[in-house]
C-alpha cells in the first residue's frame, strides 16, 4: 500500500484548513476503512470516493474493488491522482472526476467509502443516501453522534430522523485529530450506513422530510404548537385541522421525543387533512 506521507510529499501539497483539506495519514485507520464495507458483504464492484486528496484511501479501495471512481474538486490534486494512478486508469479500474461532488454527475456506484470535506458533509451525504447504497463516511464526531442518536437523547434531531429514514447508521470508530495532516479542530468519526426501507410508509417523501424539519425548528414546543407555528415551512393551509384530527398523546410530545414512525404518522395525517399547498 502507498504510504500516505509519501503521497503528500510526491504531490507537493499541504493540507489547508481554510479549504477544508485535512489529509488522513494514519495507516491503521486507512487500512480499516474498507473493511467496514467488506464485512457487510457489500457489493464492491464499483466504489465511489468523494474527496480523493492525495490518494491514500483511493489506493486501499483499489485493493477491494473492481472499479473505483474518485471525485476531487481541487484541480492540482485531481491532476496528481491522474499521474500517480496512471496505470490503474489505463487499466480502466480507476476514474478521476474533477469537480464538486454536489454538482458533477455521479456514476452508478455500488458503495461509497469517503473522507468527506466536513463543510459540505451533510449536503453530500443526503445526495448519496437516496441512492440506497452502503456507505462508509467520515464526519466530525458531533455530527456522527447526531446521525445515530435515538429519540429522547440530547443529540436526537432532524439529522437523526432524516438519516435513519434512508439507512441504519452505526458509528463504528472515533478518530483522533492526530490521524490527519493538518489536525482538524475536533475529533472525527466513521459512520457506516446500511440502506434499509423504513418500517413505516410515507406517501410524499419530500413533504415528510420538510415536516420533520419544521417540527425540529420548534423543538422546545409541543407538537401541537409546532404544527400551528410552522405552516410557512410545511405549506399547510389548515394546520388546525391536523391538530384536531391527531392523537392527543402525540400532540403533547416534543419533537425530540418523537420516533420516526410517529413523525410519519403525523406527516401522513397532515397531507390528508391539512390542505397542503403547492411549493
Amino acid at each position: 500500500m502507498r504510504d500516505p506521507d509519501d503521497l503528500i510529499a510526491r504531490a507537493g501539497v499541504r493540507g489547508d484548513p481554510d479549504r477544508d483539506q485535512h489529509f488522513l495519514v494514519d495507516d491503521r485507520v486507512l487500512d480499516r476503512l474498507p473493511t467496514y464495507l467488506t464485512e457487510l458483504g457489500a457489493d464492491t464492484s464499483h466504489v465511489l470516493e468523494i474527496g480523493g486528496g492525495t490518494g491514500a484511501l483511493t489506493d486501499r479501495l483499489l485493493a477491494i474493488a473492481d472499479e473505483v471512481t474518485v471525485v476531487e474538486r481541487d484541480r492540482e490534486l485531481a491532476a496528481f491522482l491522474r499521474e500517480e494512478f496512471r496505470e490503474e486508469i489505463d487499466d480502466e479500474r480507476l476514474t478521476v472526476i474533477e469537480g464538486d461532488a454536489l454538482e458533477v454527475d455521479l456514476p452508478d456506484f455500488s458503495a461509497s467509502v469517503s473522507n468527506l470535506p466536513y463543510g459540505v458533509s451533510s449536503e453530500i451525504t443526503f445526495r448519496l443516501l437516496p441512492e440506497k447504497r452502503p456507505l462508509v463516511l467520515m464526519f466530525q464526531q458531533e455530527f456522527a453522534e447526531r446521525m445515530v442518536a435515538e429519540p429522547g437523547t440530547g443529540e436526537y434531531g432532524r439529522l437523526s430522523v432524516s438519516t435513519q429514514h434512508y439507512a441504519a447508521p452505526e458509528l463504528v470508530e472515533s478518530i483522533p485529530k492526530e490521524a490527519f495532516s493538518p489536525p482538524p479542530a475536533v475529533r472525527s468519526a466513521v459512520v457506516r450506513l446500511e440502506p434499509r426501507d423504513p418500517d413505516y410508509a410515507v406517501g410524499d417523501e419530500a413533504f415528510f422530510l420538510r415536516f420533520v424539519k419544521a417540527m425540529f425548528t420548534q423543538r422546545r414546543k409541543t407538537i401541537r404548537n409546532a404544527i400551528r407555528n410552522t405552516a410557512h415551512i410545511t405549506n399547510l393551509g389548515s394546520p388546525d385541522a391536523v391538530v384536531e384530527a391527531a392523537d392527543d398523546e402525540l400532540l403533547q410530545k416534543r419533537a425530540d421525543a418523537m420516533t420516526p414512525t410517529e413523525f410519519a404518522e403525523l406527516a401522513t395525517l397532515s397531507l390528508e387533512v391539512g390542505e397542503p399547498e403547492d411549493g
